[in-house]
Order: structure tokens, then sequence, then C-alpha cells
């Protein structure tokens, strides 16, 4: 069966690692149709528009969409972001970050954060009073019982044994009280699973200090941002997280990092957050085989530590990783057989 994928290539190193996870996506045979989709910074800097004429159109057709990491200025005179725009007209409410400890790490880590992905302090309504600039804080009801019915679900079907709330409820008592009773009432019908909650400064320092007591936090939109790139931190580098955006009729997949544009073209951007994305749109489309072919892959080439980029301490290539990561995987789909 042949699958229809959106690709956006990204700005900065975008480029380089999403080319790799398509490297590993084709020494698996993964049957697809890629329709390319221009977005970003340089588009925007040569046509004036942050995203083609028809985009949404072409993704709407798509089953997911398969994305590098785009650039989105700071100030007033540029574009909102590209990523946020596709996450809300596409309600891909469901943020999925997992982490995990590869190779022979000291602490065996496997958590997930699951970030409700559509309002909170993101919901891009601003406006200013004079010399005082304001954000509102969006905090429904009905996305943070959904979040939290995303959570347990994921919890359920992975065998996990705790959901905890990630909340600042003690300051802010409306917007993350509404987030915490909500979870609360939606944890009634997991009984199985524990609930928990966990004060979002405690959360950070949970992640560094004690990540292996950690299992799947559901956390508002901005929390889950700040956290991931922490929980990145403790399990070896932002090159190593992976994100799924998940909604009721579409899916999005992406490297959690940025565009870095300090070593973008150099060839030495760790591509396996973006082949772990790749894993995981794979898991999503019903191919379970190569997603835990390629998360083996990586394992050993972790493991091993001879084929690393520098942020990992190693001094190989971009290039180099990816035909590794997709000689290793073919080897485990065969073995699979």
């Amino acid at each position: 069966m042949s699958f229809k994928i959106a690709l956006i290539y990204g700005d900065g190193v975008g480029p380089e690692v999403i080319k790799a996870a398509l490297e590993v996506l084709e020494a698996l045979d993964f049957d697809a149709e890629y329709v390319e989709v221009k977005a970003g910074y340089e588009y925007w800097r040569r046509t004036g528009k942050p995203m083609e004429d028809g985009a949404l159109d072409v993704i709407r057709s798509c089953r997911c969409v398969l994305k590098g990491p785009l650039m989105t200025p700071p100030g007033t005179d540029s574009y909102r972001s590209v990523t946020v725009m596709l996450r809300q007209t596409l309600d891909l409410y469901a943020n999925v970050r997992p982490f995990k400890s590869f190779g022979k790490a000291s602490k065996k880590i496997d958590m997930v954060i699951v970030r409700e992905n559509t309002e909170d302090l993101y919901s891009g309504i601003e406006y200013r009073l004079g010399s005082t600039a304001i954000t509102l804080r969006v905090v429904s009801e009905r996305a943070s019982k959904r979040i939290a019915r995303f959570a347990f679900e994921l919890a359920k079907r992975e065998g996990r044994r705790k959901v905890a709330v990630v909340h600042k409820a003690n300051v802010m008592k409306e917007s993350c009280g509404l987030f915490r009773s909500a979870f609360f009432e939606v944890a009634k019908l997991y009984p199985e699973i524990q609930a928990e909650e966990i004060v979002v400064d405690s959360a950070a320092y949970r992640i560094v200090v004690a990540p292996e007591t950690l299992d799947v936090l559901v956390t508002p939109n901005m929390f889950g941002d700040i956290l991931s790139d922490v929980a990145a931190g403790v399990v070896g580098s932002l090159g190593l997280a992976p994100s799924a955006n998940i909604g009721d009729g579409y899916a999005m997949f992406e490297p959690v990092h940025g565009t870095a544009p300090d070593i973008a073209g150099k060839g030495v951007a760790n591509p396996i957050a973006s082949i772990l994305s790749a894993a995981m749109m794979l898991s999503y489309l019903g191919d379970a085989k190569r997603a835990r072919a390629i998360e083996v892959a990586v394992d050993e080439l972790i493991a091993e530590g001879r084929v690393l980029t520098p942020d990992m301490g190693g001094t190989a290539k971009t290039v180099d990783v990816a035909r590794e990561v997709a000689r290793r995987a073919r080897e485990a789909l065969t073995s699979f057989r």
C-alpha cells in the first residue's frame, strides 16, 4: 500500500536531516509518494509568503506530513509561526514527544511528554495597551479533557503505569486550575492507571535529577515546549528528540530541535531526531515492524558509539549517521521476517 506524504524540508539544517530520514525510509522499501510543500523563512525571503499558495490543500490531500524545523523570526514585522498555524488549522491537538535513553546510558529513561498543542499562550491573541503588551492564555475544558484522554489512551496502549498532569495551579488558579481539574475528571475513567500531579518547576527538577521516575506527562502548550528541551538535554542531545503532532484527521512528524543556522550546510547536524520522527510516522501508519527496525538501529548505533555527530561527542557527518542507521535498520527488518 502506497502512502501520500507531504514533505516540508524546513530551514537551516532541516533539508539535511529530512533527507537523512528519507534515506532510511528508502532503505526499508517504504512505499510512499512524497509531495513537497514549500514553507519557512527562506521561502518567505524569496516570495514574501511564509508558505506557498495551495499548501494547505496539498497537505489535506495527504495522509500526513514529514517536516523539518522552520525558522520564525522574532518581532511583530514578520509572519506568525507556520508550525503553530499548521497545528491549529489541522487541529493537531496532541504533541507527543518521547524521550528514551539509548545505548549504555547510566539512567534508563522512558518517558513521554504529551503536550496540548492548540491553546495556551500560543493561541496568538496578543495586543498592546500603550506601553504594555498583553498575551491571553486560553485554556478550555474541551481541549484539556481531550488531551488528558489522549494521554491516558497512550498510556493504556503502551502498557504504561502512570500519567501526571503538569501545572502551576497554585499561582494560575483559573487557567491551570481548569487544566488540572479536567485531567482528574478524565482520570476517573482509567482507574487502572495511576494519576498524579506535578507543579511545573518541580517537573523540570525531576526530569533532571530523577527522570527514571517519570512515565507520561500531560502539559499545557508552553510548559510542554520548555520541558521538552530539558528532557532532550537529559537524554543526551536535542538531536535525539522526535515528535508527532496528532489530530483526529491529520498528523505531522518533526524533530523537536530548531533550525541551528550556525551549523547549517556543514553536514554535521544530528539526523537521529528526524529519523525517529519518521519511525513515529511509520507507527502512525500501522507499520510497526519498520518503526521498530529504526529504533533498534538507533539504539545499536548509539551503544557502539562509533558513528556519532559532534553534538554527541563524535566526528561523523550527517550522511554517515543516515547510512549507518539505514544499514542497521535494514538488517533488523530482515531479522523480524
